[in-house]
């Protein structure tokens, strides 16, 4: 039986026996511990049945018990009735999109989205006879116009990246519905905490726990979640096949990052509001992209969805001289450049060489992506420490 120990078998052998397994209980942890183990052992064939039937943990590629854990957490977090928990962002949204499209399909998009988002459409599913249509998604009469009768889906972000746009996901979804397709919402800029998009029809919400969800720019990991367990089976299925699950240690991180989610996004969130109004005010800054401004075209939208917290990401377009913006962000001691989003810190990002450099530039220009644009990510920091700090660097690199 599993668990016994013989000290009559040679060292050799018994040094892989000894302590392998708890002869205590270990039940009720108060911190979730880390399952490394790639298999479950069981003692015999009616216990590996018993296993199969309960759908218990057997092999790590099907199923973990940190994995299994966050799967629980996104469900709840998105309010939801299923999750998958996957090892990057782009992992699923790829298993949402590929699980639901087959050839001779069509998908309205919107133009406006994270960089490689936009080139799974094209360089992936559109190799294997899935044809998209990409639209402004906050013009409904264009999504209505995009429409056909093999529409399958409308895909869109929450919070459009890099422009800080907002879409009507309940309008989207009643669009999506009439003409029987699925409405998939990335909600990795406002995560559950601040907005739930299947509360408003969104059929499948996609995010990157590497982002705000952790908040610690120390895992990668990506969920799907729905209220229709089927679209979640649909994509496991095919994850089992891809294997991009999330590794258990992510799985661990990112689960005890999500425990101080509340706590961090809508601060971050304030911090957002605070560097808009700041920079709205700036005479150095040409635009600035954040719903929580009177003057934004989203602000009824983002009221009327997310209440009183506008999100932590926000963007802004200086005049296009490459050294004075250098200088305004070497001149930054609380924001610092980052290749990713979402941490404890603010950071900020240039998206003409980083989500969107396979863009052309009169394809950026055509999505307000100018050469003058900077995307940040609030973090936690004191609010008037960062809207000082910032301040203070504008004025250094463009009041001269």
């Amino acid at each position: 039986m599993i668990g016994e120990f013989d000290n009559s078998f040679d060292f050799a052998t018994n040094i892989l026996e000894a302590g392998a397994y708890f002869r205590e209980p270990a039940t009720n942890p108060e911190a979730l511990p880390i399952h490394l183990s790639t298999a479950h052992n069981v003692n015999d064939l009616d216990d590996l049945q018993k296993r199969y039937d309960e759908s218990g943990f057997c092999y790590n590629r099907y199923r973990n018990p940190n994995r299994t854990a966050l799967n629980d957490l996104m469900t709840y977090i998105e309010n939801g009735k299923a999750s998958g928990s996957y090892n990057s962002g782009m992992a699923a949204i790829c298993a949402a999109i590929i699980s639901n499209t087959k050839a001779g399909d069509h998908v309205v998009s919107g133009d406006t989205l994270y960089g490689e988002s936009l080139e799974i459409f094209t360089k992936i599913v559109g190799k294997y006879g899935v044809e998209t249509t990409f639209v402004d998604i906050c013009d409904l009469d264009a999504v209505k116009a995009a429409m056909r009768p093999n529409t399958v889906m409308i895909y869109g972000e929450t919070v459009a990246n890099p422009v800080i746009a907002v879409p009507d996901i309940k309008a989207l979804s009643e669009i999506a519905h009439a003409n029987n397709a699925l409405l998939i919402i990335d909600n990795t800029f406002m995560t559950g905490a601040l907005f739930r998009p299947l509360d408003f029809g969104a059929d499948i919400v996609v995010s990157s726990l590497t982002k705000f969800a952790n908040g610690h720019s120390d895992s990668t990991a990506g969920a799907l979640t729905s209220n229709d367990p089927e679209l979640v089976k649909k994509a496991f299925d095919m994850q089992q096949l891809m294997g991009n699950q999330a590794s258990p240690f992510d799985s661990w991180l990112t689960s005890r990052g999500i425990r101080t989610l509340d706590l961090r996004v809508k601060k971050q969130s304030d911090n957002a509001c605070a560097l808009a109004k700041m920079f709205a005010e700036s005479p150095y800054v040409e635009a600035v992209y954040h719903p929580s401004l009177e003057s934004n075209p989203y602000h009824e939208i983002a009221t009327k969805q997310f209440g009183k917290y506008y999100g932590p990401m926000l963007s802004v377009v200086l005049p296009e001289d490459r050294e004075k913006m250098n200088k305004f962000m070497r001149s930054m001691k609380l924001c610092h450049y980052a290749m990713t989003l979402g941490g404890y810190r603010t950071t900020m990002s240039y998206p003409p060489m980083s989500s969107h450099s396979d863009l052309t530039r009169e394809e950026r220009y055509a999505m307000g992506i100018t050469d003058g644009l900077l995307r940040f990510s609030c973090g936690i920091e004191d609010t008037d420490d960062l809207v000082a700090d910032m301040k203070r660097a504008l004025e250094e690199a463009y009041g001269a």
